[in-house]
Formats: C-alpha cells, sequence, structure tokens
C-alpha cells in the first residue's frame, strides 16, 4: 500500500503544478490583417510591451500567461493611433472592436475590467456636463455676458466636487479593489502630497504590493520635498552651450522662477510673453529665472528661445518628459513652476499670468 501511494502523490503533484490559473487572451479587430498587436504594461512610469502577436484576418491571440493578481495593462496596434485599457487576470479575455478605434475594443471575461466599466459608465455623464459647462463658460465670455459666466463658473465648480465625490465614494466602498488604485493614479496628478496620501490611506493593506500604489506612494514623497516652505532640490543640467548649470550656484537673486517648459508645449508658449514682461519689469530689483526645458530637439528648443526673446538661462537634459529635473519636482504637466527665495526655499508655484506678476512685486517690495 505505501509503494502506491508514492507514484499518485507524484501525479497529484504533476496535475497541481499542470493546473496553476492563466490567462488567455485573444480577440478580434475587424479590418486587420497582418499587423502586431501588442500587449503593454506601464513599468517604472513608462509603457513598455510584454508580448507580441500577429493578426490573421481580424483574429489574434496572445501565449498563455499569467498575472498575480488583476492588473492594468494596454493593447495597441502597430502603425495605429491610441490604446485599449483593460484588466488583464487569469481568465479567458476575447477582445473585440474595430483597428482604426481600438481604443473602443469591448472586453468580455475579466470581472475586474466589468468593475472599471461600470466605474467608467457612471462618472461619464459627469463629466460630459462638467464638458459641457465649460464650453457655455467660454460662449458666455466671449459675449461678454460677465454675469452668466460666473453663474456657469459656479455650477462647474459644484459639478467637479460631484465627480470628486464620486471618485472617494467609488474608493470608500472598494477598498480591496485593484480598480480603485488606477481611480487615484487618475485624479493624482491634481492632488498635493497630503491629499494623495489621505485617498491612498483609505486603501486595504492588500493592496500595499500593487505597483500602482507603490508608484503613488513615491509620488507623495516627492511632492512633499517640493511643498511650498521646503528647499528646493539642487539639480544640474547643461545650459544651451553645455555648459553645467546648478541650481545652488546661481546668484544675485532676490526671487527665482524655475520654469519647466517645452517649445513643443502651446500653453507654455502662449505663458511666455507674460513671463518674459515680469522678467524686464523686475529683473534689476532681483527677479531672476532659470528655464528648464523639457525638449528633446535642440534646434526647436534654440528656436523657440530666440523666437519668444527669453533672455534670462535656460538648461536642459533633451530627455522630454524623462527631464531629471522634472522628476525631481514631480512635474507631470507644463508650464509649470517654482518661485524660490535668496535662501534658496519654495515661497510659492503654479504662477501663472496676472498672478505671477502680483505675487513677483509684493515680494519685492517687502525686502
Amino acid at each position: 500500500m505505501k509503494n502506491l501511494l508514492l507514484p499518485i502523490l507524484t501525479i497529484l503533484i504533476m496535475v497541481s503544478c499542470s493546473t496553476n490559473e492563466q490567462y488567455v487572451l485573444k480577440g478580434n479587430l475587424e479590418g486587420a490583417n497582418g499587423e502586431l498587436v501588442y500587449l503593454q504594461e506601464y513599468i517604472d512610469g513608462s509603457l513598455a510591451k510584454v508580448d507580441s502577436a500577429l493578426i490573421v484576418n481580424g483574429s489574434f491571440e496572445f501565449e498563455k500567461g499569467s498575472v498575480e493578481t488583476p492588473s492594468m495593462f494596454y493593447l495597441s496596434v502597430e502603425g495605429k493611433r491610441g490604446s485599449l485599457g483593460f484588466f488583464l487576470e487569469n481568465s479567458e479575455i476575447m477582445i473585440t472592436g474595430n483597428i482604426d478605434s481600438v481604443y473602443n475594443a469591448s472586453v468580455v471575461g475579466s470581472d475586474t475590467h466589468q468593475q472599471f466599466v461600470a466605474y467608467n459608465d457612471g462618472i461619464k455623464p459627469l463629466f460630459e456636463k462638467t464638458s459641457s459647462l465649460y464650453q457655455q463658460y467660454r460662449s458666455a465670455m466671449e459675449e461678454g455676458d460677465t454675469e452668466l459666466a460666473e453663474k456657469i463658473s459656479e455650477e462647474r465648480e459644484m459639478q467637479e466636487k460631484e465627480i470628486e465625490a464620486y471618485q472617494l465614494d467609488f474608493i470608500k466602498t472598494n477598498p480591496a479593489s485593484v480598480v480603485a488604485p488606477v481611480v487615484i493614479r487618475s485624479i493624482s496628478y491634481s492632488l498635493d502630497a497630503h491629499q494623495l496620501e489621505a485617498y491612498l490611506d483609505i486603501l486595504d493593506s492588500s493592496l500595499d504590493a500593487n505597483n500602482i500604489i507603490k508608484e503613488l506612494r513615491a509620488r507623495v514623497e516627492t511632492l512633499k520635498k517640493v511643498e511650498i516652505g521646503q528647499v528646493a532640490p539642487d539639480f544640474t543640467m547643461n545650459d544651451v552651450d553645455g555648459n553645467a548649470v546648478s541650481l545652488s550656484e546661481i546668484e544675485g537673486y532676490s526671487l527665482l522662477l524655475i520654469d519647466f517648459w517645452a517649445a513643443w508645449c502651446g500653453p507654455c508658449r502662449r505663458e511666455n510673453p507674460n513671463v518674459v514682461a515680469v522678467y524686464n519689469e523686475f529683473h534689476k530689483a532681483g527677479f531672476d529665472v532659470l528655464g528648464v526645458s523639457l525638449d528633446n530637439d535642440k534646434d526647436a528648443w534654440l528656436k523657440a528661445i530666440s523666437d519668444d526673446q527669453l533672455t534670462w538661462t535656460h538648461v536642459s537634459d533633451l530627455g522630454g518628459w524623462s527631464n531629471s529635473a522634472a522628476k525631481l519636482y514631480a512635474v507631470n504637466s507644463i508650464p509649470a513652476n517654482f518661485l524660490i527665495d535668496a535662501e534658496g526655499k519654495i515661497i510659492a508655484k503654479g504662477l501663472r499670468g496676472e498672478n505671477l506678476k502680483t505675487e513677483v512685486e509684493r515680494l519685492l517690495s517687502e525686502k
């Protein structure tokens, strides 16, 4: 009897090892044949291709694989713009759509993704109303009806609070869901360190190993280092002539604006004349600017400096969104700026338009 137990146990072990949960991911994209479809995942803040499959007469299938927990992945097709974000889990998943609008494809077979779809279905009307109110606000301003514009603006603020309440309610109701970190990440760039940390603290500890949570926790720590009152983190970067410039070595200013921008950034270029005006008016009184470009094309960068008449010091590592100073300062949208005093402390940030002039004038008058 004992001799029979050993082979039986061996067979059971082999069976258990061969039946590990896996995902089966396949799909059909109308109009596709011969293209490669890519499975991508965010790794260290950037989309990385983790697998690919050939589309044959619209159909494709990836090799079987497994994920430890349901996670957000992205599907894209070579030569086509846009991608489909969906939750991959260990189940049979079918993706159906059109090659020219893969981002609108349907996903069947992932329970987690269905929860994500339900969340989006609920918030979509709220976003649509906010967008409509914004268009109404613009029309009212163009027509010079400031009273109506103010009324619409107040309504829009209430609508944005309703969106925030919807998101917060989802997170509180689903603290252990892997969808919750995705929701938090979608709003994280509009939150300061303490707001973001408060959202994260709602989540169940079972999500602590989630990659998105790790990424957002790291962002909290970075944001805390560039809060008002903190010493501005030092960095060194080359100027337009290839000379190394360190923030800590810049001297002779009472106020220094660290201005993150790029030649390709429309809002930045529209803001540049305002920065030029403030610089020209207050430079002799002690105001200076350090331009940090998120360009990767040096010629375009230099041309924009010349065209916009930006006569202050400029630096860049030509790394685009991977700019090391931008990462150090948790910059995820531009234009962005940080105003520091003569001791190197951050005393204001995000100053644009008339607010920049008002704040610089006020601070210099107190010197």
